[in-house]
């Protein structure tokens, strides 16, 4: 059997540093529980700026809304930081797979990435959201193919597809054509048809789903925050809704509303197998004849320069 674990809490909003603290509290936490694998939520390390509108109506930009950006941007990290770094010794001093949400920070461009993190090797893959969402365009990067990785865990193949990813079926596809058993879900959509969408991916790629979402209160973030959203105190600005599930579609833990708290679920990894003697996907349910996926996982970077000779 394989114990994992889904966290389910908070930002401190714009503080890299004391997310981090918190961040390797829930590790321990999670590891005196005996997970062998945690999974945090969607941005849960630089925070998630629900309700901003940075100041950029239609064809117009304020002042006011860059300083929102900078703010924003100075509580994002860096994949060789500080932060990080202390996260991967966390790790490592527990013994767990971390997967965790954050906001990169790469040149000039922020990206929503997750982090894998495993407890020998240090940080082994990170994927960044290839099609973020709305208004979420206007501070985050896309990513591309380069960073889909499933990678080997002591619990199992793991990989990550970020909140509304989660609805793009070929990149649905793209995981299970990598073996993924461990399918983990960073999200900060706590809707209740939610957890509709994560019993079908469970069942449709035979996988376990592990959904991590946040659950923070206006009131965590700091007093200017210009929230369009009319939400205040105590009331939750994302309010939850953590779940695992089983490859056929059976919940073994939460959902979880309104409240911080850790989902554990021990795993028997043979139930993929078991659940694929009638489906398969990218295998004997597939017809290659008909539907074929193309996958370009080359880095596309803006700007090259030649070595010189």
């Amino acid at each position: 059997m394989t114990r994992v674990a889904v966290v389910q809490d908070g930002s401190v909003p714009f503080d890299a540093a004391a997310t981090t603290a918190k961040v390797v509290a829930l590790i321990d936490s999670a590891a005196q529980q005996g997970a062998q694998v945690v999974v945090f939520p969607e941005a849960f390390l630089g925070t998630y700026p629900k309700g901003l509108t940075f100041g950029a109506p239609v064809g117009a930009r304020t002042q006011d809304g860059r300083e929102e950006f900078l703010r924003y941007a100075e509580g994002a990290v860096r994949l060789d930081g500080p932060e990080v770094a202390e996260i991967v010794e966390a790790a490592r001093g527990a013994g767990v797979f971390v997967v965790l949400g954050l906001i990169e920070r790469a040149g000039g461009t922020l990206y929503c990435t997750v982090a894998l993190i495993d407890a020998d090797q240090g940080l082994v893959g990170h994927h960044r959201k290839l099609m973020p969402t709305a208004a979420e365009r206007l501070v985050w990067g896309q990513g591309d193919g380069s960073t889909l990785p499933v990678v080997d865990s002591p619990a199992g193949r793991v990989g990550a597809v970020i909140c509304w990813e989660n609805y793009m079926p070929l990149l649905r596809t793209a995981m299970y054509a990598q073996g993924i058993e461990l399918y983990c879900a960073p999200t900060v959509d706590d809707r209740d048809a939610w957890q509709h969408t994560m019993r079908h991916i469970a069942l449709e790629g035979r996988c376990f789903v592990l959904a991590a979402c946040q659950y923070i209160r206006r009131s965590d973030y700091p007093e200017d925050y210009a929230t369009a959203i009319d939400v205040r105190g105590e009331e939750p600005l994302i309010r939850g809704g953590s779940v695992i599930v089983d490859p056929l579609g059976q919940v073994l833990a939460g959902p979880l509303f309104g409240e911080p708290g850790i989902l554990v679920a021990d795993l028997d990894l043979a139930d993929r197998t078991r659940s694929h003697l009638d489906l398969d996907v990218v295998g004997h349910y597939a017809r290659p004849d008909v539907f074929r996926l193309q996958v370009d996982d080359r880095p596309r970077e803006p700007v090259t320069f030649a070595s010189e000779g």
